[in-house]
């Protein structure tokens, strides 16, 4: 993946012969990336499962692990707290990054091993491939496509997939 040329804020993915457009972090491409800095990080990541809404859509055909979002899923944003970086569970009300969402953005989300070994407190949280905004504006610092771009690139991605930034 990397940024275009003259808007840091676009990029390509290529996987084998697969090119498609996306949209990348407010900040860009950093490399020292932090807690909502808005940039994208900079690396090498593993994607480690496809998080989907199953209320919405069929099971997509990946050879990733595959989990159902529900109601009750979030992500911990908070550098204090011990559950940083990870999938958490919030009742009605409660903190965290929602995973079940009004629009479409969050109906398929691949999570990736940033920043996840070791977990660093501040160092950035919930940066995931998710789907585009209709506008393809920026993201918060993930990376995100259409959703007949997701629906390909599943089907190329398993645990042992490169996912390389920058």
């Amino acid at each position: 993946m990397r940024a275009s040329a003259g808007n840091p804020r676009r990029g390509w993915l290529t996987a084998g012969p697969l090119t498609i457009p996306v949209a990348l972090g407010r900040g860009g491409i950093r490399a020292n990336k932090r807690e909502g800095d808005g940039g994208t990080p900079k690396g090498s990541f593993r994607p480690r499962q496809l998080w989907w809404r199953g209320d919405r859509h069929s099971r997509p055909r990946t050879l990733l692990p595959v989990r159902a979002i529900r109601a009750e899923d979030a992500w911990c944003e908070d550098p204090g707290d011990r559950h940083y970086n990870r999938p958490i569970r919030r009742g009605q009300g409660q903190g965290g990054d929602r995973l079940t969402r009004a629009d479409h953005l969050y109906d398929f989300i691949v999570e990736i091993d940033h920043n996840t070994r070791p977990r660093i407190p501040g160092r950035g949280s919930a940066v995931f491939l998710h789907l585009a905004r209709e506008n393809f504006g920026p993201t918060a610092g993930c990376v995100s496509m259409t959703q007949a771009a997701m629906l390909q690139l599943l089907r190329r991605l398993g645990p042992r997939t490169r996912i390389i930034i920058g």
